[in-house]
């Protein structure tokens, strides 16, 4: 177990006044109240851009790519790809390596063991995105977390300074190789070639009964595991970035930290979003297919620059007069983001496979991405409702009695 600090263990045996040990016991509950409350905030902010995006996978072959034809089709596509792809789910998984540290400390006031409590979350969070993938939506990203969870486990008494030269090797890496494979693509393939995707079986499959939807998914998440593979160091990254900052406690100690954050705004909003829009020039035009690879390569080391000016900027925003009604909002939002996010895939799966309307392949971008707005909108309001009668949300009370091995 690791030794507490001496700031805090000194108090603990010391004969004082009840009034002065009580005193920092109320500062503790409140620091970790703001920090709770950040945490839930930033998961609450990526629930729309994840969102945004697993929706042009759900809606069919068709959203979003240049070929569909409108002129405003073509520019939320492009809009999507610059300034939503990949930074949301580096938020995510960023502020999935915090709250490792948090679920440590908390393992270790309980004297419960960290080991065990990990071992059964990350299994029934594998559980989870299991049947997620097969039911839902075969892009999700849970089973990669629970995989990856061992290895933030693995690290988790690594030195802040050593998770985070770990992250930058992995990203240096990963956008070294898919450069290469870019330049390698764009030399040896002739201009206007691309292969072109068979999509009938798709649009056939997610139109019919839940049987075919089923075999749909299982077909797609075979196809996405190359890609899910190739972008695990992105993931782990973030991972370790979040467990660096965890242990340094940024979150919950957010204003020493708010001259650092302005700086990351004002120099990392403006390179995040060139690389974005190179980004996105790749994918979208208006160059052709053979700079997609470039592309992924822009994409490696801009979106997680973008993604934490994302971040500071919102938290920055949520300490001013006007920002505090909307940080309760997001707050909400986050302390059942896992509920949430399969509840988008459920929603998502109604209205575009056989489990309900069949519109797969029927709707264009626009009109997709404004019911993803209206969604989320729906899903803060019932959020805000959720949290004030119930501790947790039902996905979360099924995780949090499976990690602690009895009922929450």
């Amino acid at each position: 177990m690791r030794t507490q600090r001496s700031d805090r263990g000194g108090r603990g045996r010391t004969a004082v006044p009840v009034r002065e040990a009580g005193a920092p016991l109320v500062a503790a509950t409140s620091a970790q109240a703001r920090r709770i409350r950040d945490v839930d905030a930033l998961r609450g902010f990526a629930l729309l851009g994840i969102l945004l995006v697993n929706v042009q996978t759900m809606a069919g072959p068709y959203v979003g790519q240049e070929a569909s034809g409108a002129v405003g089709e073509r520019v939320a596509a492009w809009l999507v790809t610059a300034l939503v792809s990949s930074k949301f789910y580096l938020l995510f998984a960023f502020l999935f390596g915090y709250s490792f540290t948090l679920q440590a400390r908390s393992a270790e006031r309980e004297g419960a063991g960290f080991a065990g409590r990990t071992l059964r979350r990350l299994l029934c969070l594998w559980c989870l995105g299991l049947a997620h993938a097969v039911l839902l939506f075969p892009g999700d990203i849970l089973m990669t977390y629970a995989v990856l969870g061992f290895v933030l486990f693995a690290m988790r008494g690594a030195a802040p300074l050593v998770a985070v030269r770990a992250a930058v090797v992995l990203l240096v890496c990963l956008g070294v190789l898919l450069l290469g494979k870019g330049v390698l693509t764009y030399v040896t393939t002739a201009p206007g070639a691309g292969a072109a995707a068979d999509t009938a079986g798709a649009v056939a499959d997610y139109r019919g009964d839940p049987a075919s939807v089923v075999h749909a998914n299982l077909r797609q998440w075979r196809e996405l595991l190359a890609g899910d593979l190739l972008y695990m160091p992105h993931i782990l990254a973030a991972f370790l970035m979040g467990l660096a900052a965890g242990e340094r406690r940024v979150l919950a100690e957010f204003d020493r930290y708010r001259g650092l954050a302005r700086r990351v705004v004002v120099y990392g909003l403006p390179a995040g979003l060139i690389g974005g829009v190179v980004t996105a020039m790749c994918h979208n035009g208006p160059l052709d297919a053979r700079w997609s690879g470039v592309g992924a390569a822009v994409g490696v080391f801009a979106a997680p620059v973008l993604a934490v000016a994302y971040g500071c900027g919102l938290l920055l925003l949520l300490r001013t007069r006007h920002g505090r009604r909307t940080a309760e909002v997001l707050a909400a939002a986050g302390r059942v983001a896992l509920t949430n996010y399969l509840t988008q895939s459920l929603v998502m799966a109604l209205v575009f496979t056989g489990y309900g309307f069949a519109l797969y392949g029927r709707v264009g971008l626009v009109p997709v991405l404004a019911g993803c707005f209206v969604l989320c909108a729906g899903q803060l309001a019932l959020s805000a409702w959720l949290v004030r009668r119930f501790r947790c949300g039902p996905v979360e009370w099924v995780l949090h009695t499976v990690t602690r091995g009895r009922r929450t």
